[in-house]
C-alpha cells in the first residue's frame, strides 16, 4: 500500500490532496475523456474530470462506502452520487432516514448537507464500464485507510453499498489492525458485523447498491434502503430529528 511520506492531518487536506491525484493511467485518462467529450445532455456543463472527494462533516459518526463515481455523475459534478440515477435513490432514502436536509442532488452547489454522514469511494477516478481493476483499487486504498483513520474517533456505524463495498472495507479495517473476525462476515441486504480495535467498536451494516441493476430489477427498493440507513444511523447515535420535518 503505497502511502504519502506524512499522512494527511485532517479530511480537508486529506480532499486537497486527492483531488490532485493522477496515480492510475487508464483512469486519468478516461475520467479526462469522458469531460471532453460530455454526454449530449450536459454539453453545455463543465465537467469535474478529477477525483472525487469524499463528502460529509469531517466528525461524521455514520460512514457510506460506495464503488467509483459515475462517468456522467460525480465525475462530471465533482461530488460523490450527485446528478446520477443512483445518488437519485440514494439522497431520496438518505432524506426519509433523516439525514439530509433535500431530497435530490443535483450540482455540488445546490445546498446539500448531510447529517453526520460521511460518502466515499474505494476509487475515486471513474472507471471505464464501472469497472475498476485490482491494481487501481490497490492504488487508490490509501486514500481510504487514511479518511478511516481520521474518522476513527467518531465514526461508530459503516454502511457497505454492494459486496464489492463489504469485501473492501473489511479488508481496509483488517488492514489497520481492526479484528473483522474469522470467517470474514458475508455479506448480505441487511448484515451486520461487529469490529473492534482495541476500546473502539463499530458496526459494518450491508446494503445492496443503489445502482440502476438493483431498483430498476425491484431487488432493491426505496424502503429497504430507508431501514439500512435509519438502523445504522441509529447504532451511530446520529439525532435524525435534525433533518427537521
Amino acid at each position: 500500500m503505497a502511502r504519502r511520506t506524512r499522512p494527511p492531518r485532517s479530511i480537508a487536506e486529506l480532499d486537497a490532496r486527492l483531488v490532485d491525484c493522477r496515480a492510475c493511467p487508464r483512469l486519468v485518462a478516461w475520467r479526462e475523456q469522458v469531460a471532453r467529450e460530455k454526454r449530449a445532455a450536459f454539453r453545455d456543463q463543465d465537467y469535474w474530470g478529477r477525483p472525487v472527494p469524499g463528502i460529509g462533516p469531517h466528525d461524521a459518526r455514520l460512514l457510506v462506502v460506495g464503488l467509483a463515481p459515475a462517468a456522467h455523475g460525480a465525475n462530471r459534478t465533482g461530488r460523490m452520487f450527485t446528478g446520477d440515477r443512483s445518488g437519485d435513490v440514494l439522497f431520496a432514502a438518505m432524506y426519509e432516514a433523516g439525514l439530509t436536509n433535500q431530497p435530490t442532488s443535483v450540482s455540488a452547489d445546490d445546498g446539500l448537507e448531510l447529517y453526520g454522514t460521511r460518502i466515499t469511494a474505494p476509487v475515486h477516478c471513474a472507471p471505464p464500464q464501472n469497472k475498476p481493476t485490482p491494481d487501481e483499487r490497490d492504488r487508490c486504498s490509501h486514500w481510504l485507510y487514511s479518511e478511516i483513520e481520521l474518522l476513527t474517533p467518531t465514526v461508530r456505524s459503516v454502511i457497505a453499498l454492494g459486496g464489492f463495498g463489504w469485501q473492501v472495507a473489511l479488508r481496509t479495517f483488517a488492514g489497520l489492525g481492526w479484528d473483522v473476525g474469522r470467517p470474514l462476515p458475508k455479506f448480505g441486504h441487511g448484515a451486520q458485523a461487529a469490529i473492534r480495535r482495541g476500546d473502539d467498536e463499530l458496526t459494518l451494516f450491508g446494503c445492496y447498491h443503489v445502482s440502476q441493476q438493483n431498483t430498476f430489477t425491484g431487488r432493491l427498493t426505496p424502503a429497504m434502503v430507508v431501514d439500512v440507513f435509519g438502523a445504522a444511523a441509529d447504532h451511530a447515535g446520529i439525532d435524525r430529528v435534525r433533518a427537521g420535518r
